[in-house]
């Protein structure tokens, strides 16, 4: 009998579960009760995903079952081929079964836990709290802006939200929403970034059947589709100054104009802008209106990049851990991390900040075999493998520059997860400049 190689379960802990499951098999099958049959199946299911066995440990389990019923068999005589092929029906709903509650049993256990992880944290005091409508930190200055979060909340003034790109803007953003009066009405961002200028108007105010070509219907524009809940313009210093300046009116009059209507409608939304600059600087260069400005600055939350909150490193990685494994990211779950490959983390200055971690996360569950996260998991930038020199090599000697400078375009573009007009924000040049230097090395 073979169980693999790292096995979860004892061979008595084996044979107590699944000596079970062939007891209760021959009873229901006796009865000719296949309802009976697959809820029986379904419990085993999710007894093996509760007591955290891998998927590859069941695979191996129904590799036995079939084994044994192959070896068995051929002691039938010939004149029983119909008994067999029963069998092998029989097999193949087992599996099924199996394997179809045990991942249902592993979402919904991580699932349940993540939830009565942030029950817990709403019923903590507000310096004790490590998480906070999806966002996660128990550092001094994230306590902070979970307060700052519940008093912009309970308000419906503008806001803005000031923070590097991959720090959370949209999730301190829903928070805000969330905590507000009326947290089920819409929910609605833009990324002024992702859209030509010249479309961002009609997109916030929507534009009349005819307004200009192409324009074959009428669109309500998002601050309508926001009506009674939040609108969130992310990266606002994208936005050309003369919609700006539109935008400013439509906040003080409460209303909109959609491109091509001489009438007004009313709106009542609450606006959340963000921006990855910092505001007083895109003022001065012309980035950002002065007037708007003066409105959105009632409210500023800033949002702290990762490397000045080291601290909160170790959580995250495990919430984004059971978020992986919530989702059946894949069959063996992870369940740890090991020390050198925490340390690391803890030690990287995180230029793309939450999302570059997330994203290492990911990175480590799709290329990991174990079931802790280990150092060899982790992109090479966070790992430093690329800096280690082997026993009995050459010494590693500076790169020229343009070694440096593609390593850097590297790094940034893996921080952002290939979002190349981020990567052209963190790397502080045009979007123009970025592709040309990913051409000249080769990094598309």
């Amino acid at each position: 009998m073979h169980f693999g190689d790292a096995r979860s379960l004892t061979k008595p802990e084996f044979l107590k579960i699944f000596g079970t499951e062939l007891d209760t098999t021959m009873r229901d099958l006796l009865a000719c009760d296949m309802e009976t049959f697959a809820i029986d199946m379904g419990q085993i299911g999710r007894m093996l995903a509760e007591r955290g066995v891998p998927f590859s440990e069941l695979i191996v389990s129904m590799h036995l079952f079939e084994e044994s019923a192959t070896a068995f068999f051929p002691s039938f005589p010939p004149s029983l081929p119909k008994l067999y092929q029963s069998f092998d029906k029989l097999s193949h709903c087992r599996i099924i079964i199996l394997a179809d509650t045990y991942f249902r049993s592993t979402t919904a256990v991580s699932g349940a836990r993540i939830e009565a992880l942030e029950r817990e944290a709403k019923s903590l005091p507000p310096d004790k709290r490590t998480q906070f409508h999806g966002l996660v930190g128990g550092a001094e200055t994230m306590r902070k802006l979970y307060e700052r979060i519940e008093a912009v909340g309970a308000t419906r003034g503008t806001v803005l939200i000031v923070g590097e790109s991959g720090t959370g803007k949209e999730l301190v953003a829903r928070a805000i929403h969330e905590c507000g009066p009326n947290p089920k009405a819409p929910f609605v961002a833009l990324n002024c970034a992702a859209i030509p200028r010249e479309l961002i108007e009609s997109e916030l105010f929507g534009y009349k059947r005819g307004a200009f070509s192409g324009a074959t219907t009428e669109y309500e524009g998002l601050f309508r589709s926001a009506e009674a809940g939040t609108l969130l313009l992310d990266e606002i210093t994208e936005m050309s100054p003369d919609t700006q300046s539109k935008l400013l009116r439509a906040l003080q009059e409460r209303t909109v104009r959609p491109v091509g209507s001489t009438r007004e409608i009313p709106v009542n939304v609450r606006l959340i802008a963000s921006t990855n600059r910092n505001p007083d600087e895109a003022v001065s260069a012309g980035l950002l209106r002065s007037d708007l400005y003066y409105r959105l600055q009632a409210s500023v939350l800033s949002i702290a990049p990762l490397r000045k909150r080291p601290e909160d490193v170790p959580l995250l990685v495990e919430h984004f851990i059971e978020v992986m494994n919530g989702r059946g990211f894949r069959a063996t779950p992870v369940v740890g991390v090991e020390e050198a490959a925490l340390e690391a983390m803890r030690n990287y200055l995180w230029p793309g900040n939450v999302r570059e971690l997330a994203n290492a996360i990911e990175t480590a569950f799709t290329f990991g075999k174990s079931h802790q996260i280990q150092l060899a998991d982790l992109p090479e930038s966070i790992s430093g493998r690329h800096q280690v020199v082997e026993q009995g090599a050459a010494p590693i000697h500076p790169g020229s520059f343009a070694d440096a400078e593609r390593d850097l375009i590297r790094r940034a573009l893996e921080s952002t997860g290939g979002n190349k007009v981020s990567a052209a924000k963190l790397l502080k040049i045009s979007r123009k400049r970025l592709y040309a230097k990913i051409a000249k090395y080769h990094l598309a």
